[in-house]
Order: structure tokens, then C-alpha cells, then sequence
């Protein structure tokens, strides 16, 4: 598959298994369609064997991070007190698989990747947390402007994870 094919089917990927895991929420069949993208992307995306150990990578730490915040009171999900939804979980795996594809390029410079990290964390935390019934305890703004902060640092952070090869 050539290149631009490539970035173009990892970004449809992600936005599709996206908005599979935050409506899986309420209706988990649709966590199915994710594992389906999460396939689609180590068969057909992937350039490397090895990929599976980069999501898991990447997404190891999202989870870390999410759980933090939930532990610290930044969200509240139905039913999910001690560990993060199954949902929230695959997607942490959907976004690790774009960080060396479709959002790639974001990894050129570490200012590019902190201004797409405070604008695009927040966000899709905003929209998950609307569509998946999340609440924000803090409120919206305090709450945006914390993950602003921490998705400023945590993109570019993310990126060099990505990279790694050693493990």
C-alpha cells in the first residue's frame, strides 16, 4: 500500500473506532467495530511486525495517565472506580496507532506536537466525555485547561515512546 494511502486509511481508522469506543460506552457490540480498526490497522497499515508493542506502549501510558486523573477526581465514568472503561482502554490503543502514521507529522518539532496536544487532548476528552456520558467534576473549563497542560507535555513525550525501539 503506498504511503498517502496508508495515512489516509489510519486516520479513517482512527475516527471511525473513535467514535466506536465513546458510543460502546452504552452499547459495547460497538467496541467490536474498534478491535475491527485496531485489526485493520496491524494488517494493513502497519509497516513493522512489531507494531502491537508500540501500542501497547503508547496506550500503557495513556492508561497510567487516565487513571491518575480519574483517581485524582478529573472525571467521574458510570460504574468505574478503581480502572478505566474497557472503552477508554481500546482507545488508547486506536490513538497509539497514529502517532507513526497519520499524525506523524506532529512529531517533527516538540512545539508542533505540544500546540496539537493542548488544543486536540482537551478536545476529544470534551467530546468523549459529551458523548460517553463522562462527567468533569472540576467543571469544563478548569478541566480542559488542566489537560491542556498535561496533553502540552504528554504528546511530544508520547511521540519519543513511539519511536523506541528497544523494547
Amino acid at each position: 500500500m503506498k504511503n498517502r494511502a496508508r495515512l489516509l486509511l489510519n486516520g479513517g481508522l482512527f475516527q471511525i473506532g473513535w467514535l466506536a469506543c465513546v458510543f460502546g460506552a452504552q452499547r459495547p457490540w460497538l467496541l467490536m467495530v474498534a478491535l475491527a480498526c485496531l485489526a485493520v490497522h496491524l494488517r494493513w497499515v502497519a509497516q513493522d511486525s512489531r507494531e502491537w508493542r508500540v501500542l501497547l506502549r503508547v496506550a500503557a501510558c495513556g492508561w497510567v495517565l487516565d487513571t491518575t486523573l480519574l483517581h485524582l477526581g478529573l472525571f467521574d465514568f458510570l460504574g468505574a472506580r478503581l480502572v478505566l472503561p474497557l472503552w477508554l482502554a481500546l482507545l488508547w490503543l486506536l490513538f497509539a496507532s497514529t502517532l507513526r502514521y497519520s499524525l506523524g507529522w506532529t512529531a517533527r518539532s516538540w512545539w508542533l506536537s505540544s500546540l496539537l496536544g493542548a488544543f486536540g487532548g482537551p478536545l476529544s476528552y470534551l467530546g468523549g466525555a459529551k458523548l460517553a456520558d463522562v462527567s468533569l467534576p472540576l467543571g469544563p473549563w478548569p478541566s480542559m485547561f488542566l489537560l491542556a497542560l498535561i496533553w502540552a507535555l504528554l504528546l511530544p513525550a508520547l511521540h519519543l515512546v513511539a519511536r523506541c525501539r528497544s523494547m
